[in-house]
C-alpha cells in the first residue's frame, strides 16, 4: 500500500525499533549516526562496534561474578514470569467478561468470591506495591514452572550406573571342630605359636555378624610369635560351623569357652579378649569362670544399654549417639524379637553382599569410613560375614540380639565385689563392735584393660565410663581421634602397643627345655603333699615314738 501524501516513510530498521523499544542494538546503513554518542578520533562510536549492518554495545567492564549472574538471571526470570502472569490474567478476565451471561460463570461466581474472601489474608505476604489480582497468577505460575524444571532436571540427567548386588560366596566347610560335653560341636581357629610353646594363650569370642575368621583383623603372625602368643577364636553357637545351642545364655557361653580351653589342653590360665558385641561373652567369662582367667582385654566393649546400674547421664550419652534405625532394632530385640527375622532375611541373610553400616544402622566417623573402603578390609569383611551366615538361620542372630539387651543374669558391678571379711569367734565379734568391719574384694581380681576410641559412635565412650565406674579395677586406655574400627583393625603399630601393654617385653615362644621344666614343676605341685598333711603325719609319728 502506498504511503499517505506528506507522510514521512520509515525504514524497516526504524519500524522494528518502534516495536521493540531501545534494546541497545543499533543498525547502520553507513550513514552518520547521531544517537547522542561521541565519536572517537577514528570516526567510530565509543562503545559501539559496526560490522556490516549489525552493531552492538560493548561495555568495557570486568566479567560479572557468578553470584551476580545468578541473581540477574533470577530477576530476569521473575520479570518474565510476572509479564506472563499478567497476560494470562488478562486473557482469563476478558474471557469471563465476554461470557458474563453464561451459566458456568453464574454458578461459579459465588463460590469463587467466597474462596477469594477466605484466602484474602494471604495478600499480606505480597509486596505493598503489587496488585493481588496480578501478583498471585505470577506466584502460582512460577511455582508450577519451578516444579516442572526440577522434574525435568531430575529425569533428564543420565541415571547413575547401579552395580548389581554381588552374590555372597560361602566357601566349603573347612573348620576344625571339637565335641563339647553336651554333644554339640564347636568350630575354632588357632593362630600364632603352637600350644605347647605358648607363653600366653588368648581366647576370643566374636561380635555380632562375625565368625572365628575375624579374630584381631590384620594381626601379624610375626607379632604373635614375637610375644609367644597363641590366639584361639571360635564360632558362637549357630554361627559359622558351630552347632546351635537350644537354650543358650551368657552362662553357657562362659562354659563353652572353658570346655574349649580344656579340649585344647590349655593348662594355665588364659586371657579373654572382647571386641564390640563380643565383649558381652568376655564379661560373662570374668563373671562365671574368674579362676580360669589370667586377664581381660576389651576393645570398645559393648554393655547392656538397659543395665539398671547406668545412671541417666550415661544412658543419655549412649543413646544419643545411635541412629534412629539402630534404636528401633534394639527396641524390637527387647519387645518383639520375632520381627527381627523379617529384617535379617532381607539384609545379611539375603544371599547378597551389602554394606556393614547400612545392615547394622551404624553411624561411623570419617576415619572408620575410610578404613571400611580399603580393599583389604572389604575382602576380610566379606569372607567373615559369609562364614557367619553359613547356616542361613536367623535364630542365632535373634538370640544374640536378645541376649545383648536382656537381663544378663549379672551386672558389671558383680565382676568385682567388695564384701565384708568373714570372721568367727569372740575376738572377731569384739573387733566388729569397736572398729569398722574389714572388707575384701571378690570376683575376678586379675588385670582388666579397656581400650576406647573417643570418637566411637558404635560403642560410645559413655559405655566405657560406665565400666570405669562400676569395675574399679579396670584400666581404661582412651584413644583420642580413633573410632570403632580404626585402632583395632589393620593397624600393626596399634597391635604392638596392645601386646606390649598386656605382656611387657617380647620374649618369643617357650623353648623345649622351658616347656619340660614348667611341666615338671606343675606335676610336682600336683603330686606334692600338702603342708597340713605333712605336719599332721609328723605329729602322729612323734606320738608313736613317745609311746
Amino acid at each position: 500500500m502506498a504511503a499517505p501524501v506528506g507522510a514521512t516513510s520509515m525504514t524497516w530498521h526504524e519500524e522494528l525499533a518502534t516495536l521493540v523499544g531501545d534494546t541497545g542494538i543499533r543498525y547502520s546503513t553507513g550513514d552518520p549516526i547521531d544517537n547522542n554518542h561521541h565519536l572517537n578520533p577514528n570516526g567510530e562510536l565509543h562503545g559501539v562496534k559496526t560490522d556490516g549492518y549489525f552493531g552492538y554495545e560493548e561495555e568495557k567492564r570486568a566479567e560479572e561474578p557468578w553470584m551476580d549472574q545468578i541473581k540477574g538471571f533470577a530477576e530476569s526470570t521473575a520479570e518474565m514470569m510476572r509479564e506472563l502472569g499478567r497476560g494470562c490474567w488478562d486473557i482469563a478476565r476478558q474471557s469471563v467478561q465476554g461470557a458474563e451471561e453464561s451459566e458456568f460463570v453464574k454458578k461459579m461466581r459465588g463460590p469463587l468470591s467466597e474462596a477469594a474472601e477466605k484466602l484474602s489474608f494471604l495478600n499480606e505476604y505480597l509486596p505493598e506495591d503489587k496488585e493481588p489480582a496480578q501478583a498471585w497468577p505470577v506466584v502460582i505460575s512460577v511455582f508450577l514452572i519451578a516444579l516442572l524444571v526440577l522434574n525435568i532436571g531430575s529425569t533428564s540427567n543420565e541415571a547413575p550406573t547401579v552395580e548389581a548386588p554381588r552374590k555372597m560366596y560361602i566357601a566349603p566347610p573347612s573348620a576344625t571342630r571339637i565335641q563339647l560335653p553336651d554333644g554339640r560341636h564347636i568350630a575354632y581357629l588357632q593362630q600364632g605359636v603352637p600350644p605347647e610353646l605358648a607363653r600366653f594363650n588368648m581366647i576370643m569370642p566374636h561380635s555380632f555378624l562375625s565368625s572365628r575368621l575375624a579374630g584381631i583383623p590384620g594381626m601379624s603372625p610375626t607379632l604373635l610369635e614375637e610375644f609367644g602368643v597363641q590366639l584361639v577364636t571360635y564360632d558362637l553357637p549357630g554361627f559359622g560351623e558351630s552347632d546351635p545351642h537350644p537354650e543358650r545364655n551368657l552362662n553357657t557361653s562362659a562354659l563353652d569357652m572353658l570346655h574349649l580351653a580344656n579340649s585344647l589342653r590349655i593348662s594355665e590360665k588364659f586371657w579373654v579378649v572382647g571386641y564390640s558385641g563380643g565383649a558381652i561373652h568376655a564379661w560373662a567369662a570374668a563373671r562365671y569362670i574368674p579362676d580360669n582367667l589370667a586377664g581381660v582385654a576389651m576393645f570398645a566393649p559393648m554393655v547392656n544399654p538397659y543395665d539398671l546400674s547406668m545412671n541417666k547421664e550415661e544412658r543419655r550419652k549412649t543413646w544419643e549417639k545411635w541412629s534412629a534405625g539402630r534404636k528401633f532394632m534394639y527396641t524390637l530385640a527387647r519387645k518383639f524379637p520375632s520381627l527381627l527375622s523379617f529384617y535379617y532375611r532381607r539384609s545379611f541373610l539375603s544371599g547378597t553382599q551389602g554394606q556393614l553400616e547400612k545392615w547394622l544402622y551404624l553411624s561411623l566417623t570419617k576415619k572408620d569410613k575410610l578404613l571400611l573402603e580399603e580393599p583389604v578390609f572389604m575382602e576380610f569383611w566379606e569372607k567373615d560375614v559369609a562364614e557367619s551366615v553359613r547356616q542361613g538361620d536367623a535364630k542365632p542372630f535373634i538370640e544374640e540380639s536378645v541376649i545383648q539387651v536382656s537381663d544378663w543374669g549379672f551386672t558389671l558391678s558383680d565382676i568385682q565385689v567388695q564384701k565384708q571379711k568373714d570372721g568367727s569367734g569372740f575376738i572377731s565379734l569384739l573387733k566388729s563392735l569397736f572398729s569398722p568391719a574389714e572388707k575384701e574384694w571378690t570376683g575376678f581380681l586379675g588385670p582388666i584393660h579397656v581400650w576406647q576410641g573417643m570418637d566411637d559412635t558404635v560403642v560410645p565412650p559413655s559405655m566405657t565410663e560406665f565400666v570405669r565406674r562400676v569395675v574399679p579395677g579396670a584400666t581404661v586406655h582412651t584413644l583420642h581421634g580413633e573410632g570403632h574400627f580404626s585402632y583395632f583393625c589393620f593397624c600393626d603399630k596399634c597391635h604392638r602397643q596392645i601386646f606390649s601393654t598386656l605382656f611387657g617385653i617380647p620374649q618369643g615362644p617357650l623353648t623345649i627345655e622351658q616347656e619340660i621344666a614348667e611341666t615338671t614343676a606343675e606335676l610336682t605341685e600336683e603330686t606334692a603333699i600338702p603342708e597340713e598333711m605333712t605336719t599332721e603325719a609328723t605329729a602322729i609319728e612323734n606320738s608313736t615314738e613317745q609311746e
